[in-house]
């Protein structure tokens, strides 16, 4: 039996998926697996034991996507089912295209249960199962550090109101380096941020740093995030890195809906947020102009949750 995955766009959402997809895979035990999804999200299944394929979508980069989503429908072949954790018109004609007898796509809910149980319930339903929800799963092997590391991860590409300040990030990463080796993280759009953090560390005489923004490839990325002591981060695709495998991490929460976000499973798990009445809006950038739900977070916060 042939099945087809399509993963959501995003690392974090792709991540939050994987305890659905384990279920579904565990009740398709001898079925030849095709992840399809863009790059980043599909190097979360890299190292998966299960899989057969997996497929990069580029459609979106073309001049017309309806022809290009058309043209890869028929270059990936036939599958007997076809599921999406994706909801747009497009999936929907991408799943018309492949054309496989059982073809399930993943509809929004507007009820607030953390996106895992979202996953999870859509995976059931198909199934007409009760499935519990397992652990993230990665299959990568933890980066191993020569001392105990902090790694700051600065960024969060839905939009900047999720991003806390460079400046109190690097408070933080001050006043722990004497206890850790600090990494800094973040992806090609986020060098700049990386960079003001590396500029206080250097001005703060502090020289036991690395900064990997935009110089690690994903797999790279979740295998020094895994070997990590201890993780600062905002609410984003490398937060849920962490989660997978169990980090000391301290999530920076302000616009979005960490019950519904947050990482999944993870004891190790610390949540900073100031719950302002105007929190959560969920928007790229702060309606309001003030910006209080992160502005108000200072390093003095997290230290003490840290400390404590």
């Amino acid at each position: 039996m042939k099945l087809l995955i399509e993963i959501p766009t995003w690392l974090g959402d792709a991540i939050m998926a994987t305890p659905a997809i384990e279920n579904l895979l565990n009740h398709y035990p001898k079925a030849s697996v095709t992840i399809l999804g863009s790059f980043v999200a599909t190097s979360v299944f890299k190292n998966h034991p299960r899989v057969n394929t997996i497929v990069i979508d580029e459609t979106k980069k073309k001049k017309n996507r309806y022809v290009a989503l058309y043209k890869l429908s028929k270059e990936i072949g036939k599958f007997d089912i076809s599921v999406s954790f994706r909801s747009s018109f497009s999936t929907k004609l991408f799943l018309f295209f492949v054309g496989s007898p059982k073809r399930f796509r993943y509809k929004k809910i507007k009820k607030h249960m953390h996106q895992v149980l979202k996953y999870n319930d859509f995976i059931n339903k198909i199934l007409k199962q009760k499935n519990e929800v397992g652990d993230l799963k990665l299959y990568y092997k933890p980066f191993e550090y020569k001392k105990p590391t902090l790694g700051i991860n600065p960024g969060a590409t839905y939009g900047s109101a999720k991003r806390w300040y460079p400046a109190e990030f690097a408070k933080v990463a001050i006043n722990l380096a004497s206890k850790y080796d600090i990494v800094i993280f973040g992806g090609p759009g986020e060098v700049d941020i990386a960079r003001d953090i590396e500029e206080l560390l250097k001005n703060s005489g502090i020289s036991n740093y690395q900064n990997l923004a935009g110089k690690t490839t994903v797999s790279e990325l979740i295998e020094k995030i895994a070997g990590l002591d201890i993780f600062i981060t905002n609410d984003s695709g490398p937060m849920h890195i962490a989660a997978a495998f169990k980090v000391q991490t301290y999530s920076i929460f302000g616009p979005t809906r960490y019950k519904e976000t947050n990482q999944w499973n993870n004891p190790n798990e610390h949540i900073i947020t100031k719950n302002l009445d105007c929190a959560p809006c969920m928007k790229r950038v702060c309606p309001l102009g003030h910006h209080d739900c992160m502005k108000l977070i200072k390093a003095e916060d997290v230290l003490k949750v840290i400390n404590e």
